[in-house]
């Protein structure tokens, strides 16, 4: 398999000017290293009008591959084969694609770092979406953000709590056992084993 992408036409929201820009339907990471990056920064979803310069995000669906990850950006359930020993992802949102790119890339699991983000929230007292950003320093510190009063918000949490959370994943086979195929795991995912 290899990358997808077309040329398509896009109207300018501001301005209302017609033009045409690259869009991504399959990335493939094994045979373009280089477009990881682009995905991680996000600069593969974004249009840029010609006329005024107004940037805008390339929606999906779009699915992107790497040597241990398959992430399907689609508002509905697909079947894909041959995931193998990857771990495969349903996602709503350019965000969302980002974010799991990123987690699986700093060696991490997503559902651990799930239920570490609802860890995370119950401390906070506070209903936000927390977004992985990085691990940082020698500790590894687990970086999220989240948006508060206008503004991004950034938020350390240590190491030991995802790795706390990476037991009662093991502790709990039930929690592995719903993995199979394309998984939407996210808040609502998490929040259906602890209710």
């Amino acid at each position: 398999m290899s990358s997808v992408s077309a040329v398509m036409p896009f109207r300018c929201s501001r301005c209302g000017a017609s033009y045409e820009a690259t869009a991504y339907k399959m990335i493939d990471a094994r045979t373009e290293p280089s477009l990881k990056e682009k995905v991680k920064d996000g600069s593969i979803f974004i249009r840029e009008c010609p006329s005024c310069g107004c940037r805008e995000l390339i929606g999906g669906p779009v699915i992107y591959r790497d040597s241990r990850l398959l992430v399907c950006l689609s508002d509905r359930r697909l079947a894909v084969e041959g995931l193998d020993e990857m771990q495969g992802r349903l996602v709503p949102d350019v965000g969302s694609l980002i974010e799991k790119v990123k987690i699986f890339d700093a060696g991490l699991d997503d559902v651990p770092l799930e239920f570490c983000k609802f860890v995370t929230r119950q401390e906070l007292g506070k209903a936000v979406e927390l977004k992985f950003l990085r691990l940082e320093g020698a500790d590894n510190d687990i970086i999220f953000t989240y948006p508060d009063a206008g503004a991004m918000q950034l938020l350390s949490v240590g190491f030991n709590v995802y790795e706390d959370c990476c037991g009662i994943v093991r502790r709990n086979p039930g929690i592995s056992a719903g993995l199979q195929g394309l998984v939407k795991v996210d808040r609502e995912w998490v929040e259906q084993f602890l209710a």
